[in-house]
């Protein structure tokens, strides 16, 4: 019966653990570089606008329009953008290494101002106590911007795992492997619909786990 339901998934078993794993890299690494990237340019972003504590119009407007300017490009078009530094980096524009640049800088912007969006939530009144009690901007970034927008970056890390999901999937469909690649390769290309059900069963898992995750973080965390 199940051979007669899911025939083709059956049949290319072995690759699902390879494109599951292929996926969790596409997935981890860029997540984490990101997120050391995007705290710290959000961060930035943060203390130095219009009245922030270290106010730089010259820093933010520079960063800013960065950021945005990386935000308009579509993802795929970035990942042709980027061939030529991603051959330079990892001597291949194709597999997991060739789809980790155009990843990382996909990424970044959009963590970047997630992050910025959740560091502004801090009440202006704490910033000021703070200052006031003769915190350096140092101290108030760790003490209090961190500290206090600790649920918020949570949302900000789900949010963005999550759409890197999706990006991988794109990463995928243009040789990058994975769970998108398969789903080219075999739902699409050869009409095998039982394997595209399959991958997106597993992306589900996937999504799901990471918001359950999340969503428990940011539970406790939250006072």
């Amino acid at each position: 019966m199940i051979h007669e339901l899911i025939p083709n998934v059956i049949e290319f078993a072995e690759e699902f653990p390879k494109g599951c794993i292929q996926t969790l890299e596409m997935l981890l690494i860029p997540g984490a570089v990101s997120f050391v990237f995007g705290l710290v340019f959000g961060v930035i972003l943060v203390v130095t606008r219009k009245d922030g504590i270290m106010e730089n119009r010259v820093v933010f407007f520079v960063l800013d329009k960065i950021i945005n300017l990386f935000r308009s490009i579509p993802f795929i078009i970035l990942m042709t953008l980027l061939v030529g530094l991603t051959r330079l980096l990892m001597g291949t524009s194709i597999g997991v290494a060739g789809a980790l640049p155009s990843l990382i800088v996909g990424t970044i912007p959009f963590f970047s101002r997630q992050i910025e969006s959740a560091l502004s939530e801090v009440d202006p009144g704490v910033i000021e106590a703070s200052q006031a009690m003769g915190l350096s901007p140092t101290q108030i970034i760790t003490r209090v911007y961190l500290r206090e927008s600790i649920p918020g970056i949570t949302r900000a890390v789900t949010i963005t795992l999550i759409s890197l999901v999706g990006l991988t999937a794109i990463a995928g469909a243009i040789g990058a492997g994975g769970l998108g690649d398969m789903a080219i390769r075999y739902g699409y290309q050869r009409g095998m619909s039982d394997v595209t059900y399959a991958v997106v069963a597993i992306i589900l898992i996937m999504i799901t786990m990471i918001q359950t995750i999340g969503d428990a973080i940011v539970k406790k965390t939250t006072h």
